[in-house]
């Protein structure tokens, strides 16, 4: 039995291939196309995950989508007559994209797979499920647990903003709901409206930007804005926000509230008025979260938490539901967002209505390792054509030069196996460095990421080592926890230092890896398995032999406003468009030195700092 499924249309679309109840393959469209969140059809993640699979279309048996557009329909006509006439711009805006393709969304999806070499009786085998029962499937069916709560929190899919399931063995029901407008999402986005950061891509800046400052208005949040009560269940006062009604997340009420107006990227600089605010809706969004999973460790009684929605990236907030121990264990879908409905929309098919059962106790996301891999000959055919010099060598001379190069500070482009599903790199499409370094996090913010210098960087940590580092001892295979450094790892700030503020901070050596050491000594953590990844493993290992510690700086193998690389080209053009010294790819080695000559093409120093 082999079943696709599908997500698009909004934003992340992706593909994701089920055969046999295992999840053989899974990507988003964005990495192939190169543009960032690309809500297209999925054409080309859909033929990389037949492609592993070594099947087509024809042989599908079954196409399932991870929501259903007829909901959603309903619930934009029915916001529109409830807050009516003052959502008319925004209902006149939505309303032409409906009526043309949305509303029709089955026969868009049947023509759209017709394109890709389905038959003319694709439209039998197309189902749909509900947006939220999605995200709990990604979250439950692929976990290691035979029975947990599951909790999706995002801003909205087609009524529910929240959801709260209940697993077991092969069978998922969903025993709650939150209903738009009320949504810890939306909450959030409003915010990162409000400091001047991107909706629905800039979530993660306003989480890194928190550390710099301090919650002085969380209780302002809380008695205005958020009626929240004691079991986390809450409602938002629609008097401050425009996202029902208008075309912008927040009125000036809202902005009133707080004393300034919405940042303007292209002119305002970050102030730490700016930087409290970030604090402050993290520390509410921990409080709503925590007082959440608390009540639902209480009403159920199970011992395990499931974790899936675009909130639950969110890897603050997840370290300290971890710690807080109302559950004994919690697992985080990886791709969380919108791009893992595909993966729960097929696994829901299998599980659901197929009635089949699951495998519990093995995660199996396979560590989110699902994407296409390239072989060295292939690689080697890719660079040969576009002008690279490279040298092929054995896997044990790879791990040699690549360590040898973090160890003395270089910053290494580290392209192997198969690519990451899901936001995060892993090792596999990676950008690599020292984590000793005290110049490592601005030089790689600057030169290489081409993006804002509050931002910080993940260490990657071998899994046996991981409790010599950072108070955690628990996997965190998908880097979606946070954890503090070891107090023996820390570096005692003099006088002059616990006083500075804001931004002022970040050149503070905090640590014995300061790199990847947040302002407030925190780290986001991904745990290294031998299992999982023998050759990331393999480096980390000889990085440790070269200088004591098994820990990297790891972050995505792209730049500012650009997917992760997803081809030997991408990877190349990256690396000669940075400061990124050495590129590695399967068994090439590049060295940047090495690249400028005559014969290359095509490949300039073409990023800029926007």
């Amino acid at each position: 039995m082999r079943i696709l499924g599908i997500s698009a249309f909004y934003h992340d679309s992706a593909a994701a291939l089920v055969v046999g109840g295992d999840l053989i393959a899974a990507a988003q469209e964005e990495r192939f196309t190169r543009v960032k969140h690309d809500s297209s059809f999925p054409h080309m993640a859909i033929a990389a995950c037949l492609d592993e699979g070594g099947i087509g279309l024809e042989d599908i048996d079954y196409v399932v989508f991870y929501e259903k557009p007829f909901l959603k329909f309903e619930r934009l006509l029915e916001t529109y007559l409830a807050f009516a006439p003052r959502g008319f711009l925004s209902f006149r805006k939505a309303m032409p994209l409906w009526l043309k393709e949305k509303l029709f969304q089955k026969d868009l999806l049947i023509k759209e797979l017709r394109k890709g070499g389905a038959d003319k009786r694709i439209g039998e085998r197309l189902l749909f499920t509900e947006h939220h029962y999605s995200h709990a499937a990604s979250a439950f069916f692929p976990s290691p647990f035979e029975q947990a709560v599951v909790l999706t929190i995002d801003g909205v899919g087609e009524w529910a903003t929240s959801t709260v399931a209940v697993g077991r063995g092969k069978e998922l029901r969903i025993e709650k709901e939150l209903h738009f407008p009320h949504s810890l999402g939306l909450l959030y986005s409003g915010f990162t409206y409000y400091t001047g950061f991107k909706v629905n891509s800039g979530e993660y800046k306003v989480m890194g930007l928190a550390p710099y400052g301090e919650p002085r208005f969380k209780n302002l949040i809380l008695d205005k804005i958020v009626d929240l009560k004691p079991d986390g269940t809450f409602r938002l006062d629609q008097s401050y926000f425009n996202y029902c009604t208008g075309l912008t997340m927040t009125n000036e009420r809202f902005s009133d509230l707080f004393g300034e107006p919405v940042r303007k990227p292209e002119t305002d600089l970050l102030t730490q008025f700016h930087m409290d605010i970030a604090a402050s809706i993290q520390a509410a969004t921990d409080e709503i979260l925590l007082r959440l999973t608390r009540a639902l460790a209480r009403e159920y009684e199970l011992p395990n938490l499931c974790l899936a929605g675009g909130v639950a990236l969110n890897c603050v907030a997840n370290g300290k539901i971890l710690r807080d121990g109302a559950f004994r264990d919690i697992w985080i879908q990886p791709a969380a967002g919108d791009a893992g409905g595909a993966v729960g929309a097929a696994l829901a098919m299998w599980h659901t209505e197929l009635g089949k059962p699951r495998l519990a106790g093995k995660d199996q996301m396979n560590g989110a390792y699902l994407g296409p891999s390239f072989a060295d000959a292939d690689i080697a055919a890719r660079f040969s054509a576009i002008g690279a010099r490279f040298d092929m060598l054995t896997e044990g001379a790879v791990i040699d030069r690549t360590a040898d190069a973090l160890a003395a500070g270089r910053a290494v482009g580290w392209f192997q196996g198969r690519m990451e599903f899901g936001p995060r790199a892993l090792g596999s499409r990676s950008i690599l460095g020292d984590p000793r370094s005290s110049s490592m996090q601005k030089m790689l913010n600057l030169k290489v990421k081409f993006r804002e210098s509050f931002r910080p960087f993940a260490p990657s940590v071998l899994r046996e080592d991981i409790a010599e580092w950072f108070e955690l001892d628990h996997d965190s295979p998908y880097m979606l926890l946070v954890a503090d450094i070891r107090p023996e790892r820390r570096r005692t700030m003099t006088p002059d230092e616990q006083c500075l503020f804001g931004i002022e901070k970040l050149n503070v050596v905090r640590s014995d890896i300061p790199a990847v050491t947040h302002v407030d000594y925190s780290a986001r953590v991904q745990t290294v398995d031998q299992q999982t990844n023998p050759l990331f493993h393999e480096l980390l290992s000889a990085f440790k032999a070269r200088t004591g510690g098994g820990v990297l700086v790891n972050t995505s193998f792209n730049v500012r406003g650009e997917p992760i690389v997803c081809t030997p080209e991408d990877a190349f053009r990256c690396f000669m468009g940075t400061d990124i010294d050495l590129l590695v790819c399967g068994n090439a080695v590049l060295e940047k030195s090495n690249q400028y000559h005559s014969s290359i093409k095509n490949y300039t120093n073409q990023y800029e700092l926007d």
